[in-house]
């Protein structure tokens, strides 16, 4: 493919040394991209998840060339004020998860076939306010759903007994939620019906890695230890 000969390295993010745990270090577990481009998150090699502005992350690059950009807190926006003109304008921020961040996912009741449109208006998920959600998945085997505005705690996800490897969220808007664990299972979460969990997937006899939705939301396939793909029909 000649996009692909001509891709180029237009920068890197560093992350800084653990203040919580000295077996873990600057290792980049994980990223994710908000389905509307506001924001990229990564997760830092133990508790801390950033946040930063997309727009002003390419800005940063285009200031530096291809040089590591490892902190852009001289360049930090406003914090938003729920009365003024900054309600939910991006910004640079971190959230602290309390563990190891093995997997995050951006969700929003919009679905993600519009946000790829030009010009489009976007809805972000209305939970008594305007709001984007990160899910991460860790390694207590927890699933915390965050405001990203507000860096509120909204949901405490608590049913698996390993690791959390994987999250993705249904393309289709409706914010079903499915976990990846080390726990050998999938389980799937209504977030707007309060976090409930409507599903165990049980079909791996290890670790299970990963796994994605087809396009409709109506199946879903996920890979793990076992060298195989299970798929589920999901409605």
């Amino acid at each position: 493919n000649s996009d692909l000969t001509r891709s180029r390295t237009i920068g890197e993010l560093l992350a800084p040394i653990s203040p919580f745990d000295k077996k873990c270090g600057r290792e980049n577990w994980t990223v994710a991209f908000a389905p509307d481009g506001s924001y990229f998150a990564w997760s830092q090699g133990h508790r801390i998840v950033k946040l930063v502005p997309w727009s002003q992350c390419l800005n940063n690059f285009s200031l530096h060339g291809t040089k590591n950009v490892a902190n852009l807190n001289n360049s930090r926006l406003p914090r938003q004020d729920s009365d003024g003109g900054q309600k939910n304008k991006p910004r640079e921020h971190i959230i602290d998860c309390g563990d190891i961040v093995w997997s995050l996912a951006f969700g929003s009741s919009v679905p993600e076939k519009q946000s790829r449109c030009v010009n489009i208006e976007w809805h972000r998920f209305k939970f008594g306010q305007d709001q984007l959600l990160l899910a991460t998945g860790l390694s207590n085997g927890r699933v915390k759903i965050w405001d990203v505005y507000t860096e509120k705690l909204l949901l405490n996800l608590m049913d698996h007994a390993e690791v959390v490897r994987d999250l993705t969220f249904a393309p289709d808007g409706s914010l079903i939620l499915v976990s990846s664990s080390r726990d050998k299972t999938l389980r799937v979460w209504d977030l707007k019906d309060d976090g409930n969990m409507i599903k165990v997937l049980r079909g791996h006899t290890n670790w299970v890695f990963g796994c994605a939705f087809s396009p409709d939301s109506s199946v879903l396939c996920s890979v793990g230890a076992s060298k195989a793909v299970v798929a589920a029909i999901l409605v």
